[in-house]
């Protein structure tokens, strides 16, 4: 892929996290470890491109989710959107840069993610309000227009999220992070929650979004079945390094690296009817 193409550019990112602190002996000192959890990942996303990402629980994956949305620092290495380097930014300071609306997250768990207090209204609203500077007529107007576009009903607005099922929060939060027009869309595990039925209509909407709006997305999953639904290409992450790289169907039929072949044989097959 050339440069020309590339929104997003990683370079040699290595990121870690912490563990809990730990007491010393005598409970009088606490030490905090840490664990590498990003170790020299380089890949690139083009525009419009759907690129998933894969591998087990503690691979790194939401680290370097985290990282990408500038939610969290990395060590070193370079983070290149549309060229510029986003990693010379700390991520306390990133909510306040002028490229802050360009890349946005959808997070695993909708109902930890958004504020039990405010309303759907207020947790699509509340992002436009910093980054778009909207109000009044115009806010409202484009809550309802970013609500319908998830198919989400306008009478759901004023629900809070305990009183939204598991799908209808999933949409709550794809459309907060879709209202301020990002580029590039990260979702961390936004499915793995929920059942079969209501994973694949969020993939189909998905699927639809990116072609309407033009979006990048990068899709994290620990589920090679569901990427290759939506994704044109994957990596594969084993041990904050990416070990494997290929379109979905081949990595799935023609493996190259046996962690990908674990992952590959872990998806259910059925038989022909």
């Amino acid at each position: 892929m050339g440069d020309s193409q590339a929104l997003l550019r990683v370079e040699d990112l290595h990121a870690r996290h912490a563990l809990p602190a730990v007491p010393a002996w005598g409970g009088l000192v606490h030490r905090r470890r840490w664990l590498p959890a990003v170790d020299g990942v380089s890949f690139a996303l083009a525009r419009g491109e759907a690129l998933g990402l894969i591998g087990e629980s503690g691979c790194g994956k939401s680290t370097l989710a985290s990282v990408l949305a500038r939610l969290a620092d990395p060590l070193s290495g370079r983070l290149l959107f549309d060229g510029i380097d986003l990693a010379t930014v700390r991520a306390g300071q990133a909510a306040d840069a002028p490229w802050r609306h360009c890349i946005q997250m959808v997070f695993q768990d909708p109902y930890e993610s958004l504020d039990p207090r405010r309303s759907a209204f207020e947790a699509i609203a509340d992002p436009l309000r910093r980054l778009a500077a909207l109000d009044g007529a115009a806010l409202r107007e484009r809550v309802l227009q970013t609500a319908r576009r998830v198919q989400l009903g306008d009478e759901l607005l004023a629900r809070r999220p305990h009183q939204l099922s598991g799908g209808q929060a999933a949409r709550v939060g794809i459309a907060r992070a879709l209202a301020p027009a990002p580029e590039l869309l990260i979702l961390d595990e936004p499915t793995a929650a929920l059942d079969v039925s209501v994973q694949a209509g969020l993939l189909a909407l998905l699927s639809g979004l990116r072609r309407e709006l033009g979006l990048a997305i990068l899709f994290i999953s620990h589920d090679l079945g569901v990427v290759r639904l939506l994704c044109e290409r994957v990596l594969v992450m084993r041990a904050g390094r990416i070990v494997d790289e290929g379109a979905p169907q081949a990595l799935f039929e023609r493996p190259r690296h046996p962690y990908t072949a674990e992952l590959a044989a872990a998806v259910p097959r059925f038989p022909a009817a």
